[in-house]
This record gives structure tokens, sequence and C-alpha cells, in this order.
């Protein structure tokens, strides 16, 4: 049985690091509990993970005010300001209701992409590596491909200058079918433009959040982590509520994990708890401790 331990060790793996998304928090984010500002410092201090990866809808919202690359916000460079004291490096920010990229009708989606592209500037700012962002939107499976490949082709083209990566998260739909994401990144073709395989989300037929046991239609996760992992520039170790043995009981944890090793994949994976009725300052020590008993 896995206990959670108050001492965190980091993962002891060259190829592999550990990154706390700020969505296994959100249920304190959300009621105030915790403040977006704090992040960082809780990631180090309470979990001893040296990485994270933002949400945007825990920013500062009116009282961000970005501009410039964040260089006339007092909020993102006071985020900056709190990464830096505690020793975290701000790895990605995870971009959503910005419009959907998917979209067959241009004149929509080209306001979508222009949209995306503040959270562009405001990674460069911060020093992270990578943008996630959805692909999203009504259409044929199709006509929907077409838009993603030149949402995705302007995003990642805007974002090389930058050295900043941009990319896509199975989050429902379409999205979530692994080989019609994989020949999305084929069809980009471009080094900053990839994937970021998610554990769950993997229902075709709702949005994303959705859980197998609430989906007409699931896409087989390990599968779809598969055919994603080629193009990943980070996976996102997504766990819900634990059983007694500190597993996941709708899933395989192990047989994902060898499927990420086996990838050749370096870099960093994301504990991302989204469990209900357990703690989620539990699960996420729950997680990191399967990722450390399976890596």
């Amino acid at each position: 049985m896995l206990v959670p331990s108050l001492d965190m060790k980091p993962v002891k793996n060259s190829d592999l690091k550990i990154s706390l998304a700020e969505w296994s928090l959100h249920r304190a984010l959300q009621a105030g509990k915790i403040d977006h500002l704090d992040f960082s410092a809780i990631a180090k201090k309470d979990y001893n993970i040296s990485a994270v990866e933002y949400v945007n809808g825990f920013f500062g919202g009116k009282n961000m005010d970005f501009k410039e690359a964040g260089k006339n916000s007092a909020y993102l460079n006071e985020l900056l300001k709190r990464s830096k004291d505690a020793g975290v490096f701000n790895h990605l920010i995870m971009v959503d209701d910005e419009g959907p990229l998917a979209l067959p009708d241009d004149k929509v989606r080209l306001v979508a992409v222009d949209d995306h592209k503040k959270w562009i500037e405001a990674a460069k700012f911060l020093g992270c590596l990578t943008v996630r962002v959805n692909l999203h939107g009504d259409g044929t499976p199709d006509a929907k491909k077409a838009a993603s490949i030149d949402s995705l082709s302007r995003l990642g083209d805007f974002a090389k200058p930058m050295n900043i990566n941009i990319v896509v998260e199975n989050h429902g739909h379409e999205s979530s079918n692994g080989a019609w994401v994989a020949d999305v990144m084929k069809q980009v073709n471009r080094s900053n433009v990839g994937t970021l395989p998610d554990f769950g989300n993997f229902c075709l037929s709702q949005d994303w959040g959705t859980t197998q046991d609430e989906c007409k239609d699931y896409y087989d996760r390990y599968q779809g982590v598969k055919e994603m992992l080629p193009f990943a520039k980070g996976v996102s170790a997504k766990t819900y509520d634990f059983d007694k043995n500190g597993e996941q009981p709708k899933m395989d944890y192990k047989r994902l994990i060898d499927i990420v090793k086996a990838s050749g994949f370096k870099g960093y994976i994301g504990v991302e708890f989204e469990g209900n009725t357990q703690p989620e300052e539990e699960g996420i020590r729950k997680t990191k401790l399967l990722l450390e008993k399976y890596l």
C-alpha cells in the first residue's frame, strides 16, 4: 500500500522529470483557499516539485492586463518573481476558453488564433517552454482537421522565434482520437508543434473531463497515448481517486508508464490529480508516489 510521504523526493531519472499541473489544486483555487501567485511556492515547499504547469483561467483576470509580452504587467512580473524566489521552473501554460481553433469558420477561428497569441507572449516572458491549446469546434472530422492544421501552423510560426512549443492535449471529440491528432501533427510538420498526451480525457462523444464511466464512446487510452507520444513535448499523468492500494482503478498505470518509457520520451511528466472524493493534497502526493514507483 502506498502511503503519502512527507518527504517528497525527486524522481531519479535523467530523461524524465516531474512537473505539477495547477489543475491538481483547482478546487482549492476556485474556493479561494490558495492564490495562483503562490502556486509555484506551494509546488516546491509542499511537494518538492520544481516545475509547474499553469492554467490560464487562474491568472489575474482584470488585474493582469498584460501587454507586450508582459512588460507592462505587474501581475506577470510578480508571478515571475515568486517562481524565481521559490526556485521553480515555469514549464507550461494550459490555455482554455480563447476560442475554437478547430472551427471551419475562418472568420471566427482566426480571431481565436489571435486571442491565443497573448498567452504565447506571456509564456515567453515567464520563461516557459510550452503552451497547450485545444482543438475544439463544430464541423465534420475532416473539416475540423483542416482548420486545426491551419491554426496550429499559424501559432507554431508565431511561437517559433520565441522558442515556444505549441502542444495539443486530448480534450474531447476528435482531439481524443489519437490517430486523428497524429495525422494533424504530421501535416502541420513543425518542430515546435506537438502533443501533450493525457492519461485520461479520451471521450470521443463529449468534452474533456468526462470520466470513462460517463462516456458513451471512449477511445482506447493505451492506443491513444501510444499514437500521440511520437510528437509529445510533455505528458500529463492524469489520476483520479485512488484505491486502498494507492493504485488507479480506472486504468493500468504501470502499463501507461511503460508505454511512455518504451517510446523514448524525454521531458516533463505532469502530476495532474482530478479526483473528486479525496483531498487534492493527498491525490498529488499519491500520484507522485505512483510515478516514482513505476519510473
